[in-house]
Formats: C-alpha cells, structure tokens, sequence
C-alpha cells in the first residue's frame, strides 16, 4: 500500500499551463465579496459596523450620542470599575453567597468599556496612518538632503581634482 505525503494539487492548477507563454490565458480572479457570507459555520458580513450595546442586549452606562466625551466616560467608566471590584471583595469577606449580582456589574462595566475602547478604533487607525506617513516623509527628506550633501561633496571633490591636474 503506498501513500503520498502531500496531497495532489487541486484540479484547478491546470487552469495555468500556458501561463508563462500567455499571461493572459489564466482566468480573471474572482469578485470581492459584497455583504453577507459563511464561513467555517458562522454568519459573517463585509460591512465594518461597530453594532451598538442595545443590539448586543447590553444596557449601555454612558450617554448616547455623537458627542460622547470618550476621556471623561472612559475616566467615570474605571473609577466606577474600581469601586465595584472593592464592593465584591467586601461582598466575598462578609457574604460570599451574593457575589454572582457584583460580578455582573463588572461585567457590565467591562463591556461599557470595551464597546467604548472599539468606538474609538477608527480614529487609532487614521492617526497611525498619519504618524505612519509622516515617518516616511521626513526619512525621505533625510535621503535627499544626505544625497544633495554627497553631490556637493563629490563635485567640490571633482573641482579639486581638476584643479589640482591644471596646475601640474
């Protein structure tokens, strides 16, 4: 009985047998996916939408708006963790049956927290984007100004030499 270490390639490769003569002969890849999909069971969509606590079923603990004070709220949100997680370790000394409503309110919390920390993703990306460019911009004037130095240090070089032969 013989067996094979790796599997055969999948039937498709033989799409690309004219490749190297005929670049054009491979087929088109296929579209972006648009919308909704399925993968490994699980309903998945294109659509990058933060969905808001009330669709999770989470009662959401800071105000509802544009205008949200991230810092405040974010500030309100741990001094408020704080002083749950000191009331649960009172509640474990004094009356360890009554924890599970303490832990739900840090979990509440938490949740608050996350929710607000990934609201505030896209404009973490815009600005390592930026600080991301702005890098590249002064690591490129670095290169110029190196090369225009060397330039000018390889024609004061070049005008030396030159001079050096015309007076012999």
């Amino acid at each position: 009985m013989a067996t094979a270490t790796y599997p055969p390639p999948p039937p498709y490769y033989r799409l690309y047998k004219d490749y190297l003569q005929n670049p054009k002969s491979a087929p088109e890849p296929p579209p972006p996916i648009e919308g909704t999909y399925v993968c490994f069971g699980g309903s998945y969509t294109t659509d990058d939408v933060l969905p808001s606590l009330e669709e999770q079923g989470v009662r959401q603990l800071y105000p509802k708006g544009p205008n949200v004070d991230f810092k405040k709220e974010l500030r309100s949100l741990n001094r408020e963790l704080q002083l749950h997680i000191l009331e649960l370790a009172d509640v474990l000394v004094e009356r360890p049956s009554q924890y599970a409503r303490r832990v739900e309110e840090i979990s509440l919390i938490f949740k608050n927290l996350h929710h607000l920390l990934n609201s505030l993703r896209p404009h973490q990306a815009r600005a390592t984007l930026i600080h991301i460019l702005e890098l590249q911009i002064q690591r490129r004037k670095q290169a110029l100004e190196d090369i225009k130095s060397r330039r000018e240090e390889a024609q004061r070089l070049l005008k030396e030499s030159l001079g050096t032969l015309d007076g012999q």
